[in-house]
């Protein structure tokens, strides 16, 4: 009876001392893998893939007005303006780009999107047509009193096509990653010079 005794807590301390391993091994791998690399930082003047969109920033200014491109903003109030050339990459009319582009400004509250607005007429989220490329404009309001940045500080997300969502079965984009930051200068107005590839 003592050496079926003695047999189970030699079973229980090497279960107990391959669980504590397994565990130890474990956390280790796992604040290994937790580590994060810094996202890449893209080439202001480059063309950028994000999967449903291809992007080329031109330029970046800070503006002011009641009516900038149809935005409704508040009397007074400071704008950031990023314009960029978007193509739209799909088999279908669409605006989903509210999400491609993140401002990492501290005086943007980052839960805040943007208004977008068609540059050649000034509709505000306009679907965008396969193949064509447009001139869009992402507008920032700044909070009140806030000088604009000298750098507009962007990520960059990229989504992943799929045949099939796991919900219901149907084709679509999913899976939002950041694949870059972008920082471009802040000019003065809606003269600045775009950027030269």
């Amino acid at each position: 009876m003592l050496e079926n005794a003695g047999s189970r807590l030699k079973t229980w301390l090497v279960a107990g001392i391959g669980t504590a391993a397994a565990i130890a091994v474990a956390g280790v791998m796992g604040a290994f893998g937790a580590r994060h690399e810094p996202l890449p930082v893209l080439a202001p003047a480059s063309q950028i893939e994000t999967g449903e969109w291809l992007l080329r920033p031109l330029k970046a200014y800070a503006a002011e007005g009641e009516n900038l491109y149809g935005v409704p903003l508040k009397p007074g109030a400071k704008a950031l303006v990023l314009e960029v050339e978007m193509t739209n990459r799909t088999a279908k009319s669409t605006k989903d780009y509210f999400d491609v582009l993140q401002a990492n400004q501290a005086t943007i509250d980052p839960a805040t999107k943007p208004f977008i607005a068609l540059m050649r007429d000034s509709t505000l989220s306009p679907e965008l047509h396969p193949g064509l490329p447009e001139r869009m404009a992402y507008i920032w309001q700044l909070p009140d009193g806030a000088a604009p940045p000298a750098k507009l500080d962007l990520t960059v997300i990229r989504k992943t096509y799929k045949q099939r969502d796991n919900l219901y079965g149907l084709p679509g984009w999913f899976n939002p990653v950041p694949i870059g930051t972008l920082k471009l200068p802040v000019g003065s107005g809606p003269d600045t010079v775009d950027i030269q590839p």
